[in-house]
């Protein structure tokens, strides 16, 4: 695989032989690049050799099985991967299976929970010569990277009889980590840790940016750094926004995330393999075993949850090169996000007991269980991976149903799980601070046995890369003048949701718009005051800012709305009467005031179907109100759910109104 030069590591021959000799079970966390994936190679191609059946890994991102099966052909094996982009390829893969065709079968993990590939898994089982859990970390707890559908997959994996060799492979793991993992191996587990520094990287924090100028820092960046790298970002929607941002400025690059086709994601990472892409701008989607040795840099537009996370993914670059440059840019956002994971993937005792209530009546859908409990699908989902993992429900067909295991709220373990997160997004905030050497801090975060001072970071040297501390104002002003310029189209719902007073298809809002989507840099700061501040009328720069989006937005509009209505607010009524007053001076057309708010709004956190008929009850007509008969702009100050505005405009609508145009400052995701 690496050429008649190559010799092997201690390690590596250590893990083999154990895997291949004595059918162990080996844990081995050792650094991005060290050769981790040649243990599993090489350990197939002995016991391939010696008459055993296929190696079956589980992985976790299809970047990265697209990866592993390349590698695979590379080190002379027949490889192919089940998951869920290639459904057709299934029965062909099966075949090759059972007739002894592939050497190695590549799973994602979701899919024990498709009823076809469970009813196939144990016949996989029992004819693999070697079972591999790659991105271990992912099965545990106390990883950075949990996932419960890995968990539940690697737990039958783990299953298998003593027979069977099984290797667990990660390089982000702390103590707390890998002793879980090698606990969930079994008492006869070998651990094979080394170093976790990484000589090659150059990293650095550039503290202090405002939202625009970290774009432009960016942007700087591009034109100095040699070579191609990765620009990680924390949402998808920021993704695209910096990634138009680049390519405003000239730069061949490419978003890539969870929510694009798998055809065009491997496009992205072959064009960026090809260094026919300068960078691309990324969420973590793609980090785990993406291989491009020489990768030049990673740049990171807010920081991850916990230093382990980030470790993750600079370590994508410099794997072949001697110096590659990773920096961070952190955030004023970050400390939400990083309060979010303290306690994401910690389940509610309330609703947990909401839904096994539910489900003790009887087997229930998504949809049904989500109007039974009124909590919300995404809360919902995670719930039910995670009692899936503890065997409490299982899926039968399209519904969720009890499997008689009793659930009992183990409250230290969720608690301690909650301070662990917090714990790691304090030694974030404390590496973006640049307290102390940057790549001992990663190493001592993860429990190396070795930290030492790296000489090369930005702390132990004192100097940034370029463009060092502050990016060019131009291109600061580049990046103002692009993100305002940006439409954020507010997209109208089609259906009522069940369980809730309205059915059917929805006669309300047409097409909206909204000055600026969560936290995106054009009037991220501007907004931030505002919402911070007490209830007041806008300021004139945002009052300009919604005229600037009228004035694009009007050239699609069928017919001139004839009124401007202002959404009855609880939290911001003068905020929001002054934007539906200016709207409506500058346009020339009278204010409506015509709705009324008769309860208190739902509260957030309820399903769709309550949500709706909460606000059903708590949004009216004005008493006597005459409703103009022409289209109508309908102004808020927040958009999130949008049934507020869904409702409001259904109101609107059967009093006569011929359309309902949503008109927002801030759309949240």
């Amino acid at each position: 695989m690496a050429g008649p030069a190559a010799r092997p590591r201690a390690d590596q021959v250590a893990a083999v032989a154990a895997l291949v000799e004595q059918q162990a079970r080996v844990l081995v966390v050792q650094a991005t690049g060290w050769g981790k994936s040649a243990v599993y190679w090489a350990a197939t191609s002995a016991l391939r050799a010696a008459g055993k059946g296929p190696t079956l890994i589980v992985s976790p991102l299809l970047a990265l099985m697209r990866d592993q099966v390349a590698a695979a052909a590379q080190a002379g094996l027949r490889a192919a991967t089940v998951n869920s982009t290639n459904l057709e390829d299934w029965d062909q893969v099966f075949d090759d299976i059972a007739a002894d065709r592939l050497d190695v079968l590549l799973v994602s993990p979701e899919r024990l929970g498709n009823a076809g590939f469970a009813r196939r898994l144990p016949g996989l089982l029992g004819a693999a010569g070697l079972v591999v859990i790659d991105e271990a970390h992912c099965i545990s707890d106390w990883g950075f990277d949990f996932r419960p559908d890995y968990q539940r997959l690697a737990k039958t994996l783990l299953g298998i009889g003593a027979g069977t060799p099984v290797l667990a492979t990660t390089a982000t793991a702390n103590q707390r980590v890998t002793q879980d993992i090698a606990r969930q191996l079994g008492p006869q587990a070998l651990t094979f840790r080394g170093s976790l520094a990484r000589s090659s990287l150059r990293l650095a924090v550039v503290p202090g940016l405002g939202s625009l100028q970290r774009y432009a820092w960016v942007a700087d960046a591009l034109d100095t750094f040699p070579g191609s790298g990765i620009v990680y970002a924390l949402t998808v929607a920021e993704t695209e926004r910096l990634a138009g941002f680049l390519k405003s400025c000239g730069f061949e690059v490419a978003a890539y995330h969870g929510g694009l086709e798998a055809n065009v994601r491997q496009d992205v990472e072959d064009a960026l393999r090809r260094n026919a892409l300068k960078a691309v701008v990324a969420t973590s989607a793609l980090g785990m075993g993406y291989d491009k040795p020489d990768l030049a840099f990673c740049i990171h537009v807010g920081s991850p949850s916990s230093p382990v996370a980030y470790y993750q993914q600079v370590g994508r670059a410099g794997r072949a090169l001697d110096d590659a440059v990773a920096v961070l840019l952190p955030a004023e956002t970050d400390e939400q996000i990083w309060a979010y994971f303290a306690t994401a993937g910690v389940p509610d005792e309330q609703r947990v007991a909401k839904v096994l209530a539910a489900l003790g009546q009887k087997p229930q859908g998504l949809v049904e269980l989500e109007n039974a409990t009124a909590i919300r699908r995404g809360r919902l989902e995670g719930l039910l991976k995670i009692l899936a993992v503890d065997e409490v429900v299982q899926r039968e067909g399209s519904a969720w149903a009890l499997t008689g295991k009793t659930w009992t709220y183990d409250a230290a373990r969720w608690q301690a799980l909650a301070q662990v997160r917090e714990r790691e997004a304090g030694l974030m905030r404390a590496f973006a601070a640049g307290q102390g050497c940057l790549m001992r801090f990663l190493q001592e975060a993860l429990d190396d046995p070795d930290p030492r001072d790296c000489g090369r970071c930005s702390v132990c040297t004192g100097r940034l890369p370029a463009p060092g501390a502050m990016p060019a104002a131009e291109r600061v002003e580049a990046a103002r003048v692009f993100a305002r310029g940006q439409d954020v189209v507010i997209e109208p719902r089609k259906l009522w949701p069940a369980g809730g007073p309205r059915k059917g298809r929805i006669a309300g809002c047409s097409e909206g718009r909204a000055l600026a989507f969560a936290n995106e840099p054009g009037w991220a700061e501007e907004l931030l005051r505002v919402f911070a501040a007490p209830d007041g009328p806008a300021p004139a720069e945002l009052l300009d800012g919604v005229v600037g989006v009228l004035g694009r937005w009007r050239r699609n509009w069928p017919t001139r709305p004839v009124a401007v209505v202002p959404m009855p607010s609880a939290q911001h009524p003068q905020l929001v009467r002054s934007v539906a007053s200016h709207v409506a001076s500058v346009g020339r057309l009278p204010v409506a005031d015509v709705l009324r708010l008769a309860g208190p709004a739902p509260n957030a956190d309820l399903a769709s179907g309550a949500t709706v008929a909460a606000l059903n009850k708590a949004l009216v007509l004005a008493p006597g109100a005459e409703v103009p008969a022409g289209p109508l702009l309908l102004v808020d100050a927040s958009y999130r759910s949008g049934w507020a505005m869904t409702v409001a405009a259904a109101l609107l609508r059967e009093a006569g109104a011929a359309a309902v145009l949503p008109l927002v400052l801030h759309q949240l995701p």
